[in-house]
């Protein structure tokens, strides 16, 4: 586990070596995580690479990977020298996924779904 603060935000992330998803995989979910739930904001600054490895005890290289999977998804910036930040899209993406779900719950109350019917059915889908 490690707690870092960015930005006067504070970071705490975990990895378990034992689970089946991969630890590169485990770090990009939590920060996708504390994005999506406005812990990490735009401009944030993630830990750099080095210092996360270490305080998680994983190979640089493993967080190096996560954090390209996040550029990839374009929630992360990375520049040289600069480090890792929180992109404008990302909160452009938590806004856009906040109204599919209140289209999902709208359409579920349109169909007489109760919230906990509604909440088995998302419960269903998620892998």
């Amino acid at each position: 586990m490690l707690v870092c603060s960015s930005n006067m935000r504070t970071m705490l992330l975990r990895v378990d070596p034992g689970s089946s998803v991969g630890l590169a995989e485990q770090i990009a979910g939590q920060v996708r995580g504390q994005v999506a739930d406005g812990a990490l904001r735009p401009g944030d600054r993630l830990p750099p690479a080095r210092q996360l490895a270490a305080g998680l005890d994983v190979n640089m290289h493993t967080v190096l990977r996560a954090y390209a999977m996040l550029r990839d998804e374009g929630l992360v910036e990375l520049r040289r020298g600069r480090g890792a930040h929180v992109t404008a899209a990302a909160s452009e993406q938590r806004t856009a996924l906040r109204n599919q779900v209140r289209e999902v719950v709208s359409s579920a109350t349109r169909l007489g779904l109760s919230r906990d019917e509604l909440l088995d059915e998302i419960r269903k889908a998620f892998p």
